[in-house]
Protein backbone atom coordinates (compact mmCIF):
# COMPACT_ATOMS: atom_id res chain seq x y z
CA UNK A 1 0.00 0.00 0.00
CA UNK A 2 1.39 3.37 -1.04
CA UNK A 3 0.38 6.70 0.47
CA UNK A 4 1.02 9.78 -1.63
CA UNK A 5 1.08 13.11 0.17
CA UNK A 6 0.69 16.16 -2.04
CA UNK A 7 0.14 19.84 -1.38
CA UNK A 8 -3.09 21.00 -3.06
CA UNK A 9 -3.95 24.62 -3.85
CA UNK A 10 -6.07 26.55 -1.40
CA UNK A 11 -9.79 26.05 -1.88
CA UNK A 12 -12.28 28.85 -2.45
CA UNK A 13 -15.96 29.21 -1.68
CA UNK A 14 -18.67 30.85 -3.80
CA UNK A 15 -21.54 32.61 -2.01
CA UNK A 16 -25.03 31.15 -2.42
CA UNK A 17 -26.40 32.43 -5.77
CA UNK A 18 -29.30 34.87 -5.63
CA UNK A 19 -32.59 34.45 -7.47
CA UNK A 20 -34.61 37.29 -8.94
CA UNK A 21 -38.42 37.49 -8.88
CA UNK A 22 -39.18 40.51 -11.10
CA UNK A 23 -38.02 41.32 -14.64
CA UNK A 24 -37.28 44.97 -13.83
CA UNK A 25 -36.99 45.44 -10.06
CA UNK A 26 -33.47 44.25 -9.33
CA UNK A 27 -34.08 44.56 -5.59
CA UNK A 28 -36.68 41.76 -5.71
CA UNK A 29 -34.17 39.01 -5.05
CA UNK A 30 -33.39 36.39 -2.45
CA UNK A 31 -31.22 33.30 -2.02
CA UNK A 32 -34.17 31.29 -0.62
CA UNK A 33 -36.63 30.43 -3.44
CA UNK A 34 -39.70 30.06 -1.19
CA UNK A 35 -39.02 33.25 0.78
CA UNK A 36 -38.61 35.08 -2.52
CA UNK A 37 -41.95 33.79 -3.80
CA UNK A 38 -43.76 34.87 -0.64
CA UNK A 39 -42.10 38.30 -0.54
CA UNK A 40 -42.20 39.21 -4.23
CA UNK A 41 -44.38 36.71 -6.11
CA UNK A 42 -43.30 34.77 -9.20
CA UNK A 43 -41.13 36.30 -11.91
CA UNK A 44 -43.59 35.86 -14.78
CA UNK A 45 -46.46 37.59 -12.99
CA UNK A 46 -45.05 40.91 -14.26
CA UNK A 47 -44.53 39.76 -17.85
CA UNK A 48 -46.88 40.49 -20.75
CA UNK A 49 -47.20 36.77 -21.54
CA UNK A 50 -48.01 35.81 -17.96
CA UNK A 51 -50.03 32.77 -16.92
CA UNK A 52 -53.75 33.40 -17.38
CA UNK A 53 -56.07 33.44 -14.38
CA UNK A 54 -57.43 30.93 -13.50
CA UNK A 55 -55.29 27.89 -14.19
CA UNK A 56 -57.73 25.26 -15.48
CA UNK A 57 -57.16 21.66 -14.47
CA UNK A 58 -58.44 18.59 -16.26
CA UNK A 59 -58.58 15.34 -14.29
CA UNK A 60 -58.31 11.62 -14.91
CA UNK A 61 -59.16 9.76 -11.70
CA UNK A 62 -60.36 6.37 -10.46
CA UNK A 63 -64.08 5.90 -9.82
CA UNK A 64 -65.10 8.34 -7.06
CA UNK A 65 -61.69 10.07 -7.17
CA UNK A 66 -62.92 13.56 -8.12
CA UNK A 67 -63.89 14.19 -4.49
CA UNK A 68 -60.31 13.54 -3.37
CA UNK A 69 -59.07 15.96 -6.04
CA UNK A 70 -61.47 18.64 -4.81
CA UNK A 71 -60.23 18.19 -1.22
CA UNK A 72 -56.65 18.54 -2.45
CA UNK A 73 -57.42 21.74 -4.36
CA UNK A 74 -59.14 23.17 -1.27
CA UNK A 75 -55.98 22.42 0.70
CA UNK A 76 -53.96 24.19 -1.97
CA UNK A 77 -55.65 27.47 -1.00
CA UNK A 78 -55.16 27.03 2.76
CA UNK A 79 -52.29 27.90 5.06
CA UNK A 80 -49.98 25.10 6.20
CA UNK A 81 -47.14 25.09 8.70
CA UNK A 82 -44.10 22.87 8.11
CA UNK A 83 -43.70 19.60 9.98
CA UNK A 84 -40.41 18.62 8.34
CA UNK A 85 -37.25 20.43 7.24
CA UNK A 86 -38.24 23.18 9.66
CA UNK A 87 -34.89 24.96 9.26
CA UNK A 88 -35.58 25.54 5.58
CA UNK A 89 -39.29 25.06 4.86
CA UNK A 90 -41.46 28.12 5.55
CA UNK A 91 -45.21 28.42 6.07
CA UNK A 92 -47.26 27.97 2.93
CA UNK A 93 -49.79 30.84 2.70
CA UNK A 94 -52.05 29.49 -0.07
CA UNK A 95 -51.71 29.25 -3.84
CA UNK A 96 -53.40 32.53 -4.78
CA UNK A 97 -51.41 34.44 -2.13
CA UNK A 98 -48.13 33.12 -3.52
CA UNK A 99 -48.75 33.13 -7.27
CA UNK A 100 -51.57 35.67 -7.61
CA UNK A 101 -53.76 33.18 -9.49
CA UNK A 102 -56.64 30.83 -8.84
CA UNK A 103 -56.74 27.13 -9.64
CA UNK A 104 -60.03 25.59 -10.76
CA UNK A 105 -61.08 22.13 -11.87
CA UNK A 106 -63.09 21.51 -15.00
CA UNK A 107 -66.73 20.45 -14.49
CA UNK A 108 -67.38 16.76 -13.81
CA UNK A 109 -68.64 16.10 -17.33
CA UNK A 110 -65.34 17.36 -18.81
CA UNK A 111 -63.18 15.25 -16.48
CA UNK A 112 -62.83 11.47 -16.68
CA UNK A 113 -63.59 9.04 -13.89
CA UNK A 114 -62.48 5.55 -14.80
CA UNK A 115 -65.11 2.77 -14.56
CA UNK A 116 -65.83 1.16 -11.18
CA UNK A 117 -65.11 -2.35 -12.51
CA UNK A 118 -61.53 -1.41 -13.44
CA UNK A 119 -60.08 -2.90 -10.24
CA UNK A 120 -61.53 -6.32 -11.02
CA UNK A 121 -60.36 -6.13 -14.63
CA UNK A 122 -56.83 -5.29 -13.48
CA UNK A 123 -56.77 -8.31 -11.17
CA UNK A 124 -57.93 -10.63 -13.96
CA UNK A 125 -55.41 -9.33 -16.48
CA UNK A 126 -52.25 -11.35 -17.24
CA UNK A 127 -50.25 -8.11 -17.45
CA UNK A 128 -52.01 -5.72 -15.07
CA UNK A 129 -49.50 -2.89 -15.51
CA UNK A 130 -49.98 -2.86 -19.29
CA UNK A 131 -53.74 -3.14 -18.93
CA UNK A 132 -53.86 -0.12 -16.59
CA UNK A 133 -51.51 1.85 -18.82
CA UNK A 134 -53.64 1.19 -21.91
CA UNK A 135 -56.85 2.08 -20.06
CA UNK A 136 -55.54 5.43 -18.90
CA UNK A 137 -53.96 6.04 -22.31
CA UNK A 138 -57.43 5.87 -23.87
CA UNK A 139 -58.55 8.50 -21.35
CA UNK A 140 -55.51 10.66 -22.21
CA UNK A 141 -56.33 10.53 -25.90
CA UNK A 142 -59.93 11.42 -25.10
CA UNK A 143 -58.78 14.44 -23.06
CA UNK A 144 -56.47 15.55 -25.88
CA UNK A 145 -59.58 16.20 -28.01
CA UNK A 146 -60.51 19.05 -25.63
CA UNK A 147 -56.98 20.31 -25.07
CA UNK A 148 -58.05 23.95 -25.38
CA UNK A 149 -60.31 23.70 -22.34
CA UNK A 150 -57.57 23.03 -19.75
CA UNK A 151 -54.01 24.15 -18.98
CA UNK A 152 -52.80 21.12 -17.03
CA UNK A 153 -54.02 17.56 -16.71
CA UNK A 154 -53.99 15.77 -13.35
CA UNK A 155 -53.77 11.96 -13.22
CA UNK A 156 -54.66 10.48 -9.84
CA UNK A 157 -53.10 7.08 -9.09
CA UNK A 158 -54.43 5.46 -5.89
CA UNK A 159 -52.26 3.26 -3.71
CA UNK A 160 -54.28 0.15 -4.61
CA UNK A 161 -52.71 0.27 -8.08
CA UNK A 162 -49.11 0.43 -6.85
CA UNK A 163 -48.26 -3.06 -8.16
CA UNK A 164 -48.89 -1.66 -11.66
CA UNK A 165 -46.51 1.29 -11.36
CA UNK A 166 -43.50 -0.72 -12.50
CA UNK A 167 -42.89 -3.81 -14.60
CA UNK A 168 -41.18 -7.06 -13.66
CA UNK A 169 -37.39 -7.37 -13.37
CA UNK A 170 -37.18 -8.38 -17.02
CA UNK A 171 -39.55 -5.62 -18.17
CA UNK A 172 -38.43 -2.05 -18.68
CA UNK A 173 -41.66 -0.33 -17.67
CA UNK A 174 -42.42 2.76 -15.62
CA UNK A 175 -46.02 4.01 -15.55
CA UNK A 176 -45.00 7.59 -14.70
CA UNK A 177 -42.59 7.84 -17.65
CA UNK A 178 -45.07 6.09 -19.92
CA UNK A 179 -47.71 8.76 -19.29
CA UNK A 180 -45.21 11.61 -19.61
CA UNK A 181 -44.19 10.33 -23.04
CA UNK A 182 -47.80 10.26 -24.19
CA UNK A 183 -48.51 13.70 -22.73
CA UNK A 184 -45.49 15.18 -24.51
CA UNK A 185 -46.56 13.58 -27.81
CA UNK A 186 -49.96 15.28 -27.56
CA UNK A 187 -48.65 18.56 -26.15
CA UNK A 188 -50.31 18.09 -22.75
CA UNK A 189 -48.43 18.89 -19.52
CA UNK A 190 -49.26 16.32 -16.83
CA UNK A 191 -49.19 16.32 -13.05
CA UNK A 192 -49.25 12.77 -11.73
CA UNK A 193 -50.66 12.48 -8.21
CA UNK A 194 -49.71 9.35 -6.34
CA UNK A 195 -51.88 8.81 -3.29
CA UNK A 196 -48.97 7.93 -1.00
CA UNK A 197 -46.88 10.94 -2.02
CA UNK A 198 -49.63 13.56 -2.26
CA UNK A 199 -52.91 12.64 -0.59
CA UNK A 200 -51.46 10.76 2.40
CA UNK A 201 -48.13 12.52 2.93
CA UNK A 202 -47.83 13.76 6.52
CA UNK A 203 -46.35 17.24 5.97
CA UNK A 204 -49.06 19.08 4.06
CA UNK A 205 -46.91 22.21 3.88
CA UNK A 206 -44.27 20.32 1.90
CA UNK A 207 -46.91 18.83 -0.42
CA UNK A 208 -48.50 22.21 -1.11
CA UNK A 209 -45.22 23.96 -1.86
CA UNK A 210 -44.19 21.23 -4.28
CA UNK A 211 -47.59 20.86 -5.90
CA UNK A 212 -48.22 24.60 -6.10
CA UNK A 213 -44.88 25.35 -7.75
CA UNK A 214 -45.29 22.41 -10.14
CA UNK A 215 -48.78 23.51 -11.20
CA UNK A 216 -47.62 27.07 -11.83
CA UNK A 217 -44.58 25.99 -13.88
CA UNK A 218 -46.39 23.34 -15.90
CA UNK A 219 -49.07 25.91 -16.76
CA UNK A 220 -46.29 27.97 -18.35
CA UNK A 221 -45.17 30.17 -15.45
CA UNK A 222 -41.64 31.19 -14.46
CA UNK A 223 -41.27 31.28 -10.65
CA UNK A 224 -37.75 32.75 -10.55
CA UNK A 225 -34.59 33.29 -12.55
CA UNK A 226 -30.92 33.64 -11.70
CA UNK A 227 -29.90 37.13 -10.68
CA UNK A 228 -26.76 38.85 -12.02
CA UNK A 229 -26.43 36.54 -15.02
CA UNK A 230 -24.66 37.59 -18.21
CA UNK A 231 -27.44 38.03 -20.83
CA UNK A 232 -25.03 37.21 -23.67
CA UNK A 233 -24.32 33.65 -22.49
CA UNK A 234 -26.22 30.51 -23.52
CA UNK A 235 -26.02 27.12 -21.81
CA UNK A 236 -26.52 23.81 -23.57
CA UNK A 237 -26.79 20.38 -22.00
CA UNK A 238 -26.25 17.29 -24.15
CA UNK A 239 -27.60 13.89 -23.17
CA UNK A 240 -28.56 10.65 -24.87
CA UNK A 241 -31.45 8.20 -24.75
CA UNK A 242 -30.62 4.62 -25.72
CA UNK A 243 -33.36 2.13 -26.52
CA UNK A 244 -32.25 -1.45 -25.93
CA UNK A 245 -33.63 -4.56 -27.64
CA UNK A 246 -32.35 -7.95 -26.47
CA UNK A 247 -29.40 -6.27 -24.82
CA UNK A 248 -28.28 -4.29 -27.88
CA UNK A 249 -29.01 -0.62 -28.70
CA UNK A 250 -31.58 -0.25 -31.47
CA UNK A 251 -31.38 3.51 -31.75
CA UNK A 252 -29.81 6.44 -29.96
CA UNK A 253 -31.48 9.82 -29.55
CA UNK A 254 -29.42 12.89 -28.80
CA UNK A 255 -31.09 15.51 -26.57
CA UNK A 256 -29.86 19.07 -26.72
CA UNK A 257 -31.25 21.30 -23.97
CA UNK A 258 -30.92 25.05 -24.52
CA UNK A 259 -31.05 27.48 -21.59
CA UNK A 260 -30.74 31.23 -21.36
CA UNK A 261 -28.07 32.81 -19.21
CA UNK A 262 -30.48 33.02 -16.27
CA UNK A 263 -31.32 29.32 -16.45
CA UNK A 264 -34.79 29.81 -17.94
CA UNK A 265 -36.24 29.31 -21.41
CA UNK A 266 -36.06 25.57 -20.97
CA UNK A 267 -36.57 23.82 -24.30
CA UNK A 268 -34.83 20.92 -25.92
CA UNK A 269 -34.42 19.21 -29.26
CA UNK A 270 -34.41 15.55 -30.21
CA UNK A 271 -32.10 14.25 -32.89
CA UNK A 272 -31.46 10.71 -34.07
CA UNK A 273 -27.88 10.69 -35.38
CA UNK A 274 -26.77 8.35 -38.16
CA UNK A 275 -23.08 8.20 -37.26
CA UNK A 276 -22.54 7.37 -33.61
CA UNK A 277 -20.27 4.91 -31.83
CA UNK A 278 -20.40 3.45 -28.33
CA UNK A 279 -17.55 3.19 -25.85
CA UNK A 280 -18.46 1.35 -22.64
CA UNK A 281 -22.16 2.11 -23.36
CA UNK A 282 -21.41 5.84 -23.79
CA UNK A 283 -22.43 7.34 -27.17
CA UNK A 284 -20.10 9.69 -29.03
CA UNK A 285 -21.01 11.64 -32.17
CA UNK A 286 -18.99 12.26 -35.28
CA UNK A 287 -17.93 15.77 -36.19
CA UNK A 288 -20.71 16.07 -38.77
CA UNK A 289 -23.42 14.84 -36.40
CA UNK A 290 -22.29 17.11 -33.56
CA UNK A 291 -22.29 20.09 -35.93
CA UNK A 292 -25.88 19.25 -36.92
CA UNK A 293 -26.99 18.99 -33.30
CA UNK A 294 -25.36 22.32 -32.44
CA UNK A 295 -26.74 23.99 -35.57
CA UNK A 296 -30.26 23.06 -34.48
CA UNK A 297 -29.50 24.35 -30.98
CA UNK A 298 -28.32 27.63 -32.51
CA UNK A 299 -31.54 27.90 -34.51
CA UNK A 300 -33.58 27.31 -31.34
CA UNK A 301 -31.67 30.04 -29.50
CA UNK A 302 -32.09 32.49 -32.37
CA UNK A 303 -35.82 31.78 -32.55
CA UNK A 304 -36.17 32.98 -28.97
CA UNK A 305 -33.80 35.94 -29.33
CA UNK A 306 -34.87 37.64 -32.56
CA UNK A 307 -32.10 36.07 -34.62
CA UNK A 308 -29.27 37.12 -32.31
CA UNK A 309 -26.28 34.91 -31.53
CA UNK A 310 -24.91 34.63 -27.97
CA UNK A 311 -21.44 36.03 -27.38
CA UNK A 312 -20.47 33.02 -25.31
CA UNK A 313 -21.73 29.43 -25.24
CA UNK A 314 -21.16 26.89 -22.47
CA UNK A 315 -21.85 23.22 -23.29
CA UNK A 316 -22.20 20.58 -20.57
CA UNK A 317 -22.28 16.81 -20.92
CA UNK A 318 -21.50 13.88 -18.66
CA UNK A 319 -18.91 12.21 -20.91
CA UNK A 320 -15.68 13.53 -22.34
CA UNK A 321 -15.63 15.58 -25.52
CA UNK A 322 -13.90 13.65 -28.29
CA UNK A 323 -11.86 15.72 -30.74
CA UNK A 324 -14.47 15.16 -33.46
CA UNK A 325 -17.24 16.37 -31.14
CA UNK A 326 -15.26 19.46 -30.12
CA UNK A 327 -14.54 20.30 -33.76
CA UNK A 328 -18.26 19.98 -34.57
CA UNK A 329 -19.13 22.38 -31.74
CA UNK A 330 -16.62 24.97 -32.91
CA UNK A 331 -17.88 24.76 -36.50
CA UNK A 332 -21.48 25.37 -35.46
CA UNK A 333 -20.69 28.20 -33.02
CA UNK A 334 -17.87 29.87 -34.98
CA UNK A 335 -19.65 33.24 -34.87
CA UNK A 336 -19.50 33.39 -31.06
CA UNK A 337 -16.66 35.06 -29.17
CA UNK A 338 -16.15 32.22 -26.72
CA UNK A 339 -17.01 28.53 -26.41
CA UNK A 340 -16.57 26.36 -23.33
CA UNK A 341 -16.86 22.58 -23.35
CA UNK A 342 -17.19 21.15 -19.84
CA UNK A 343 -17.63 17.55 -18.77
CA UNK A 344 -19.53 17.17 -15.47
CA UNK A 345 -18.91 13.89 -13.65
CA UNK A 346 -20.86 12.71 -10.62
CA UNK A 347 -19.04 9.60 -9.42
CA UNK A 348 -15.58 10.59 -8.27
CA UNK A 349 -13.33 9.24 -5.53
CA UNK A 350 -12.79 12.58 -3.84
CA UNK A 351 -14.25 13.67 -0.52
CA UNK A 352 -13.72 16.76 1.57
CA UNK A 353 -14.01 17.14 5.35
CA UNK A 354 -14.16 20.50 7.05
CA UNK A 355 -11.52 20.83 9.78
CA UNK A 356 -12.27 23.37 12.49
CA UNK A 357 -9.72 25.33 14.45
CA UNK A 358 -8.40 23.67 17.64
CA UNK A 359 -10.94 24.05 20.42
CA UNK A 360 -8.38 24.23 23.20
CA UNK A 361 -5.37 26.50 23.27
CA UNK A 362 -2.97 23.64 23.89
CA UNK A 363 -4.18 21.58 20.94
CA UNK A 364 -2.16 21.69 17.73
CA UNK A 365 -4.54 19.87 15.46
CA UNK A 366 -7.97 20.87 14.35
CA UNK A 367 -10.96 18.57 14.64
CA UNK A 368 -13.48 17.46 12.01
CA UNK A 369 -16.59 19.64 11.98
CA UNK A 370 -20.01 18.22 12.79
CA UNK A 371 -21.22 19.64 9.46
CA UNK A 372 -19.77 19.20 5.94
CA UNK A 373 -17.83 21.81 4.03
CA UNK A 374 -19.76 24.75 2.67
CA UNK A 375 -21.82 24.41 -0.49
CA UNK A 376 -20.01 26.33 -3.21
CA UNK A 377 -16.52 25.23 -2.16
CA UNK A 378 -14.26 24.41 -5.07
CA UNK A 379 -10.72 23.12 -5.41
CA UNK A 380 -8.66 23.11 -8.59
CA UNK A 381 -6.74 19.83 -8.87
CA UNK A 382 -5.11 20.27 -12.28
CA UNK A 383 -4.84 22.71 -15.14
CA UNK A 384 -8.26 21.78 -16.49
CA UNK A 385 -9.99 19.95 -13.61
CA UNK A 386 -11.79 21.33 -10.59
CA UNK A 387 -13.86 19.80 -7.78
CA UNK A 388 -17.07 21.68 -6.96
CA UNK A 389 -19.25 20.94 -3.93
CA UNK A 390 -22.84 21.65 -4.95
CA UNK A 391 -24.00 19.94 -1.75
CA UNK A 392 -22.92 21.03 1.70
CA UNK A 393 -23.56 23.40 4.56
CA UNK A 394 -25.80 26.30 3.44
CA UNK A 395 -25.72 28.42 6.57
CA UNK A 396 -26.35 31.69 4.73
CA UNK A 397 -29.83 30.51 3.75
CA UNK A 398 -31.06 30.00 7.33
CA UNK A 399 -29.70 33.06 9.07
CA UNK A 400 -26.17 31.83 9.72
CA UNK A 401 -27.22 28.54 11.34
CA UNK A 402 -25.90 25.26 10.01
CA UNK A 403 -28.15 23.69 7.39
CA UNK A 404 -27.31 20.59 5.36
CA UNK A 405 -30.14 19.71 3.00
CA UNK A 406 -29.22 16.02 2.69
CA UNK A 407 -29.05 15.64 6.46
CA UNK A 408 -26.33 12.99 6.64
CA UNK A 409 -23.32 11.50 4.84
CA UNK A 410 -20.25 13.26 3.47
CA UNK A 411 -21.13 15.13 0.26
CA UNK A 412 -19.38 14.04 -2.91
CA UNK A 413 -18.16 16.85 -5.19
CA UNK A 414 -18.72 17.15 -8.91
CA UNK A 415 -15.66 16.93 -11.13
CA UNK A 416 -15.65 19.59 -13.83
CA UNK A 417 -13.25 18.95 -16.69
CA UNK A 418 -12.77 21.69 -19.27
CA UNK A 419 -12.05 20.52 -22.84
CA UNK A 420 -12.25 24.00 -24.38
CA UNK A 421 -12.29 27.51 -23.00
CA UNK A 422 -10.05 29.62 -20.85
CA UNK A 423 -10.01 31.88 -17.83
CA UNK A 424 -10.31 31.25 -14.12
CA UNK A 425 -12.62 28.61 -12.66
CA UNK A 426 -14.43 31.07 -10.43
CA UNK A 427 -16.98 32.10 -13.06
CA UNK A 428 -17.46 28.55 -14.36
CA UNK A 429 -18.13 27.18 -10.86
CA UNK A 430 -20.38 30.11 -10.06
CA UNK A 431 -22.49 29.39 -13.15
CA UNK A 432 -22.80 25.67 -12.38
CA UNK A 433 -23.75 26.41 -8.78
CA UNK A 434 -26.44 28.84 -9.92
CA UNK A 435 -27.89 26.33 -12.38
CA UNK A 436 -28.38 23.83 -9.53
CA UNK A 437 -31.16 26.15 -8.28
CA UNK A 438 -33.14 26.18 -11.54
CA UNK A 439 -35.18 23.00 -11.19
CA UNK A 440 -38.69 24.43 -10.84
CA UNK A 441 -40.25 21.04 -10.17
CA UNK A 442 -39.48 20.91 -6.45
CA UNK A 443 -39.32 23.13 -3.38
CA UNK A 444 -35.71 22.42 -2.41
CA UNK A 445 -32.87 24.91 -2.22
CA UNK A 446 -30.85 23.13 -4.88
CA UNK A 447 -30.23 19.95 -6.84
CA UNK A 448 -26.87 18.25 -6.93
CA UNK A 449 -26.59 18.66 -10.71
CA UNK A 450 -27.05 21.87 -12.73
CA UNK A 451 -30.28 22.01 -14.68
CA UNK A 452 -28.33 21.49 -17.92
CA UNK A 453 -27.54 17.97 -16.70
CA UNK A 454 -30.27 17.35 -14.15
CA UNK A 455 -32.97 16.67 -16.71
CA UNK A 456 -30.76 14.33 -18.71
CA UNK A 457 -31.84 11.17 -16.92
CA UNK A 458 -35.50 12.29 -16.92
CA UNK A 459 -35.42 12.96 -20.65
CA UNK A 460 -33.61 9.70 -21.38
CA UNK A 461 -36.16 7.66 -19.42
CA UNK A 462 -39.11 9.34 -21.06
CA UNK A 463 -37.91 9.77 -24.63
CA UNK A 464 -37.18 6.09 -25.15
CA UNK A 465 -40.88 5.42 -24.51
CA UNK A 466 -42.04 7.88 -27.18
CA UNK A 467 -43.12 6.08 -30.35
CA UNK A 468 -43.00 9.20 -32.46
CA UNK A 469 -40.29 11.84 -32.19
CA UNK A 470 -41.32 14.94 -34.09
CA UNK A 471 -38.45 17.15 -35.35
CA UNK A 472 -39.54 20.16 -33.32
CA UNK A 473 -38.58 21.81 -30.03
CA UNK A 474 -40.15 20.37 -26.87
CA UNK A 475 -40.80 22.32 -23.70
CA UNK A 476 -39.35 20.72 -20.60
CA UNK A 477 -42.55 21.34 -18.68
CA UNK A 478 -44.03 18.36 -20.54
CA UNK A 479 -41.44 16.12 -18.90
CA UNK A 480 -41.33 17.54 -15.37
Amino acid sequence: MFIIIAQLPAHKCIPEPELIFHPERQQDRHIHPLVGLVNYGPYSRSLVNHVLDPIRLGVIAPHGGLQAIDRLLNELEQRHKPRERTQYLIEYPGFSRVFGLRVIRLPNQECIELPSQLDQEIMKSERPNIFLAETITKALISMSAKRDSFDLLLIYLPLKWQDCFYGSQDEDFNLHDYFKAIGASYGMPLQILREDRVMNYACRCSVMWRLGTAIYCKAGGVPWKLADSDPDVAYIGISYAIRMTDGTPTFITCCSQVFDSDGAGMEFLLYEPDNVHLERDNPFLSQVEMRRVMARSLALYQRRHSGQIPKRVVIHKSTEFKKEEADGCFEAWKATEGLELIQIQQNVNWRGVLIEQPRNKGDRKGVPSLYPCSRGSYLQISGRDVLLWTQGNSSSVVGGKNYYKEGKSIPEPLLLCRFAGHGTWDEGCRNVLGLTKMNWNNDGLYDRLPVTMGYASILARTIKRMNRLAPRPYQLRYFM
